[in-house]
């Protein structure tokens, strides 16, 4: 049964941050708000967690798009290669917010996942708690997005309606008011430009 914690945005608790810090380092899964769509995430850092993410999604790991939550820039070169100028220059812009940007993978990810993956997605939400999550942590966590099984209302947007359907699958579900239904914008920076691979809640032309 999964914990049901609620956080505020504004000042997320440091006890309760540190205690969701300790469940996703122990291999947890935790369901989180963002500044879009609610998400679900793990360390990166434990196999057994990110396979558990796969199974939760029906996805081969091999074909699960990594996004990761960063607390912010500063170690981005940890897990991008090459980026140029005028794309940083962009995303320090940018973030935190609604985007996700999608670069060339460096060296160390495919080590962290076993899987060798040419690219990955930096997401930094305009959001205190998962940003505090993972500054606690001490290292980004991978990320995807809840997608609702209703053909209509494509993202669960009630953290309590999210825990009736999660509660046995995760470990801790973040109750951070309701969320948004609308995504990140992706943008693909591989051929140091700028390609919008889905259009979402950001827009992209009010940073260049």
């Amino acid at each position: 049964m999964a914990e049901f914690i609620k956080l505020y945005p504004e000042n997320p608790q440091e006890h309760l941050v540190k205690k969701v810090a300790d469940i996703i380092r122990d291999g947890g899964l935790v369901i989180y708000p963002t500044d879009t769509v609610y998400g679900i995430g793990c360390d990166l850092y434990n196999q057994k967690a990110i396979q558990r993410l796969c199974i939760l999604k029906n996805i081969k790991p091999n074909k699960l798009n990594l996004s990761f939550i960063c607390y912010d820039l500063s170690d981005i070169s940890l897990y991008a290669k090459r980026i140029d100028n005028t794309v940083f220059k962009v995303m320090k812009k940018a973030l935190p917010g609604p985007f996700t940007f999608i670069l060339e993978a460096s060296s160390k990810v495919p080590k962290i996942l076993n899987v060798k993956k040419p690219q990955v997605g930096i997401r930094v939400p305009d959001n205190n708690i998962p940003r505090q999550i993972v500054k606690e942590l001490g290292n980004p966590i991978i990320t995807t997005s809840i997608r609702d099984d209703d053909d209509v209302i494509e993202y669960s947007t009630d953290p309590e309606l999210i825990f009736e359907k999660f509660e046995k699958l995760v470990d801790v579900i973040i109750d951070g008011g309701y969320g948004g239904n609308s995504p990140s914008t992706v943008i693909s920076c591989i051929d140091e430009s700028f390609e919008i691979i889905r259009q979402g809640l950001g827009e992209l032309d009010d940073y260049l």
